[in-house]
């Protein structure tokens, strides 16, 4: 295991922040898209329409299996590995999060689920491929050069990702308009714990910036999620100290003062009593799976 977990960015194969591309049996190094970089994170988003085969990938200990015709995900920070993948016919893109609508990033970041696999139909499949066929050829034929292009691109950029979005939401059966206030304050709310659980630590401070009461928040948390403010604080540090132990070999003192706490005693009381193990504990289960 290394002392950190790898962390890729498109700058490498992309100069517009966004890559598109075709898998099929005729793409010789499609593999690659998911099974040659082990287990890492991404500072983007990964799209993935899938018309036929068999994929399976680690996502933040979750096992994720796509057959047939199928769309899914992979958000900025969630550390996974490609397992398998058989026979696979579809659509690879990879956008960076500014150049995604933030209704559409709020469809995936504020998700009360996991970002699961969804089943499509033919006629899905068919839109998604007419869109991400005519941004492959915007793509490819530089079109991003002029003020113009770069319109056109970035509607057919918007369209394709709004269309996962429209599927997603009607799988979780959320609402995107007529959101009451506290839908609205509990979004707000979920978008700043993930920006800044490793500094601010207690709904009181959250409330503060959200101009609300400490008890207003945890009461309207509750009520939309049916867990107060601290339980989806706590999530987001376990997750990623999760992460961490499992990934890498850092050690508990390390990784407590990466999710900023001082005392890596009271991080360890912490992580014991929410997962009712210690973080050795947690990492001598999981050991393996960072090799």
């Amino acid at each position: 295991m290394k002392k950190a977990i790898p962390t890729y960015d498109l700058s490498s194969i992309s100069e517009h922040r966004f890559h598109v591309k075709r898998m099929d049996l005729r793409t010789l190094d499609s593999e690659e898209i998911l099974m040659d970089k082990g287990i890492h994170r991404d500072s983007h988003y990964i799209f993935t329409c899938m018309e036929s085969g068999h994929v399976k990938m680690m996502v933040d200990f979750n096992m994720i299996e796509a057959q047939q015709s199928t769309v899914f995900c992979v958000l900025p920070g969630q550390v996974h590995q490609g397992l398998l993948m058989k026979d696979v016919n579809g659509w690879f893109v990879a956008v960076k999060s500014d150049l995604i609508p933030e209704v559409v990033r709020s469809v995936f970041e504020e998700s009360l689920e996991g970002i699961r696999p969804v089943t499509i139909d033919k006629d899905w499949v068919d839109k998604i491929n007419n869109i991400a066929a005519l941004l492959h050829a915007a793509y490819m034929d530089e079109t991003l050069a002029s003020k113009e292009g770069f319109l056109v691109t970035q509607s057919l950029l918007h369209t394709f990702v709004g269309m996962f979005a429209v599927l997603y939401s009607r799988e979780n059966n959320s609402q995107t308009t007529h959101e009451s206030r506290s839908l609205q304050l509990t979004r707000a709310f979920r978008i700043k714990v993930r920006k800044e659980y490793k500094t601010m630590k207690s709904p009181s401070e959250y409330a503060e910036i959200l101009n609300v009461s400490r008890g207003y928040l945890t009461e309207v948390v509750r009520a939309v999620t049916g867990k107060p403010a601290q339980y989806w604080i706590h999530q987001e540090i376990l997750i990623e100290a999760k992460r961490l132990l499992a990934f890498t070999h850092l050690t508990v003192k390390e990784i407590a003062y990466e999710l900023g706490y001082n005392d890596h005693t009271y991080f360890s009381r912490l992580f014991s009593k929410l997962e009712d193990e210690s973080p050795t504990e947690f990492r001598n289960q999981n050991k393996n799976k960072g090799n």
